[in-house]
């Protein structure tokens, strides 16, 4: 594995020599550096097809994921993408084979320990979303570590969804606003939108605008099911260790050609 984050030493000036070096790489189309969306979320899904092909064990496929990471993270933080969100684990995954979840969870605590000198090197803030009290106690340490180490960075916010789930988080939401309305804490009739905002998850906002998958399937798997309430989603067939910027660029350039309306009509759109 060679790639490295390329930003070190010019962290705020990524637009600056990015967009050139796209285009020599044969994209067709130049990316628009106005419309970039702002909360990317990724499925990464298909390491363990990956493996199948190759003759190996499903985690082999997750620790050669490990690449696509590294690239996905460098791309979107070169582009100006504020949030990256990564579905890491999810409260479904438990349901895996035991030496599967051990094994990743093996690799989830070397490498965001691993990962931490570079985070911080590059300006990027690690915030975890999810039940991580469930998670080995070495992942919960290398977590607060990590959290603790790139605090302070301004750049992009990389959030690592494990133990996570949608519905998890909403019932989780639900319980709290009961909670406070018994404790008179929150009245009934302020009950909107954007007082539940309050009760998700904080580190999950803003809402996504692009939700990407890997792998050819088509669904969301209980993924951030409130903030992409409005979310374009991209569909690709490649596995996930195979996810390179070439496939984050076409996801991105797919959205930029999409019609956001948000319920407006494209007549609205066009007299604003």
């Amino acid at each position: 594995m060679h790639h490295k984050f390329l930003l070190t030493k010019k962290k705020h000036k990524f637009a600056v020599w990015f967009w050139p070096k796209a285009n020599k790489k044969g994209m067709k189309e130049t990316i628009d550096p106005s419309k970039i969306p702002a909360h990317i979320a990724v499925i990464m899904d298909g390491n363990g097809r990956w493996a199948k092909k190759r003759g190996a064990a499903r985690l082999f496929g997750h620790r050669n994921a490990i690449e696509a990471v590294r690239d996905t993270t460098e791309g979107c933080a070169e582009l100006g993408v504020k949030r990256l969100t990564l579905y890491a684990f999810s409260t479904e995954n438990w349901n895996r084979p035991k030496l599967e979840v051990d094994g990743l969870m093996s690799l989830l605590i070397s490498t965001i320990k691993k990962e931490i000198p570079t985070l911080v090197k590059n300006n990027i803030r690690l915030q975890p979303i999810g039940d991580i009290t469930h998670l080995p106690v070495g992942a919960q340490k290398n977590l607060a570590l990590g959290i603790e180490q790139t605090k302070d960075n301004t750049g992009m916010i990389l959030s690592l969804a494990l133990n996570y789930g949608g519905r998890w988080e909403i019932s989780h939401a639900v319980k709290d606003l009961i909670d406070d309305i018994k404790e008179n804490k929150a009245e009934v009739d302020n009950i909107d939108i954007n007082f539940i905002n309050q009760y998700i998850d904080k580190h999950t906002a803003p809402d996504v605008e692009l939700m990407i998958r890997t792998s050819g399937e088509h669904r969301i798997s209980n993924f951030l099911l409130w903030q992409a309430a409005y979310a374009e989603l991209h569909f690709t067939e490649t596995l996930w260790p195979d996810f390179r910027k070439k496939h984050l660029y076409e996801a991105i350039l797919d959205f930029q050609n999409r019609e956001r309306r948000l319920g407006k009509t494209s007549e609205q759109l066009i007299q604003k």
